[in-house]
């Protein structure tokens, strides 16, 4: 391994979570490339290493999806092998990654893009890679990487920690001249992301394992990724990682992992009341709390939904909820006549069931425009108020996660009897302020209930796929 004053490292990587299963595919307008200062930014810790020669390349994370259009993903990539060649040799590459990508015509995108990163910057050069705990590996991959780390939290609340192991990993490793070994353990269980929450039981107890099974010297780190679900593919599964300098000790802590997680299959739930659409729209109107948070599960845009499906809007006008939030829908047609009418306006349109009407129909409503917003993160945004319910219309597919978006449109959830959102689990900071949360398991490509949905590819036999079967890691 070449060797200088001081080590050289890149910074690079694709983060996509894509959704065989969606309809829409995902382009370049869905990513947000950082490069230079930008994507600096984004890995503060490297600043602390003062033996390191840091140069972030080009970083591009996109809002889940569909499919990948194969000249985007091959745009995206040449740029980050055009900047390895022009900057190199490396000692060492960290690649910030999600790991769910599905790309048109790859069966296993990220072993393509990994492999091209090995080709270009050899044998010698360490690669370590950050993943989302949904990501999938598979063999391909992991004979490619030197070390992977992988989130602890779902919902996630660990992203910046992940990144900053997975560099210090490298570093570790570089600085002592080492390869780890790497015990890679595929676990024959595929659970939605819902139902495999580490907030809860069991995860919570499986999660909380890792941190024993490392010792900073014989297993360095270890990582279960539960896989992303709704993706047909050969390498969507479960699997246990550990890394060490001692490969009894590494396939040891792997396979502890791995029983622990199969071990539980059978207690793994949603957390939170589910139902149809209807069952959960009266169970939130017959709650004493002051606010019900729904889900509409089916249409997730955090999974890779379309995030247009009108049907859990169109049973709330249809049960005449109070008070309520939607949000919201993805529709720059009417986002357009919001604007074109302005605030005040009271108007009739169809809203939604462009991009999804596999499962979702355009849902014809009259409403008065409430509120208009444009800014460069969110694009232009509408709240149309019909009936008793708020509607945020985006002309941009986004999911709504934060808090920090409802205060930009000037909105205090709180203030509203039932807030309904396109998402399946809650994400943190409506998980703290929730007085209580509901799932409704409602159409769309992201189903709750992936076992229901026709898989093709996926290794079989699968849990809960087929639900009587034995393994042992």
């Amino acid at each position: 391994m070449q060797r200088r004053n001081r080590l050289k490292i890149a910074a690079a990587g694709i983060a996509i979570e894509c959704a065989t299963f969606s309809p829409l595919p995902s382009d370049l307008s869905d990513f947000h490339v950082l490069r230079g200062d930008a994507l600096r930014s984004r890995y503060p810790f490297a600043d602390s290493y003062a033996d390191v020669d840091f140069r972030p390349i080009m970083q591009a994370h996109a809002v889940p999806g569909g499919v990948l259009r194969r000249p985007v993903y091959d745009a995206l990539k040449d740029e980050i092998l055009e900047g390895l060649k022009a900057a190199g040799p490396w000692d060492g590459v960290y690649l910030d990654m999600h790991g769910a990508m599905a790309v048109e015509g790859l069966e296993d995108a990220e072993a393509d893009f990994i492999a091209a990163v090995r080709d270009l910057v050899g044998q010698s050069c360490l690669i370590s890679a950050s993943y989302d705990l949904h990501g999938n590996l598979s063999g391909a991959i992991m004979d490619q990487l030197d070390i992977i780390s992988a989130y602890r939290t779902a919902p996630h609340e660990d992203a910046l920690e992940t990144r900053a192991r997975a560099f210090d990993l490298l570093m570790t490793c570089l600085r002592a001249g080492i390869r780890p070994v790497k015990a890679f353990i595929r676990i024959p269980l595929l659970l939605s992301g819902e139902r495999a929450m580490t907030i809860v039981e069991p995860g919570k107890s499986v999660y909380a394992q890792i941190e024993d099974l490392i010792d900073g010297d014989n297993v360095l780190d270890a990582s279960l990724l539960i896989g992303f679900t709704w993706a047909d593919q050969a390498r969507s599964q479960a699997a246990a990682v550990a890394l060490g300098l001692d490969e009894t000790a590494a396939w040891k802590a792997a396979r502890q992992l791995a029983a622990a997680y199969w071990d539980a299959r059978h207690d793994f739930d949603f957390g939170v009341p589910t139902g149809s659409t209807d069952d959960c729209i009266a169970m939130a109107l017959a709650s004493s709390a002051s606010t019900v948070f729904l889900s509409d599960s089916g249409d997730n845009v955090t999974g890779g939904a379309a995030g247009d499906v009108p049907y859990v809007l169109e049973r709330l006008l249809a049960h005449a909820v109070p008070s309520t939030l939607y949000a919201g829908l993805t529709d720059a047609a009417a986002v357009d006549a919001c604007f074109l009418a302005g605030a005040g306006a009271r108007l009739s349109l169809s809203l939604g069931g462009v991009l999804d009407p596999v499962h979702g129909q355009p849902l014809p409503v009259t409403g008065i425009v409430k509120t208009l917003r444009d800014s460069e993160d969110a694009g232009r945004q509408a709240i149309l108020t019909v009936d008793a319910v708020d509607v945020i219309i985006s002309e941009r597919r986004l999911a709504f996660t934060t808090l920090a978006q409802f205060a930009a449109l000037n909105l205090e959830p709180l203030d509203y009897r039932i807030v309904c959102l396109k998402l399946g689990y809650l994400f943190p900071d409506f998980q703290r302020i929730a007085p209580e949360a509901i799932m409704a398991l409602s159409p769309g490509a992201i189903n709750a209930l992936p076992e229901t949905l026709s898989f093709h590819k996926i290794r079989r036999p699968m849990f809960p796929f087929d639900p009587d079967f034995d393994w042992t890691p």
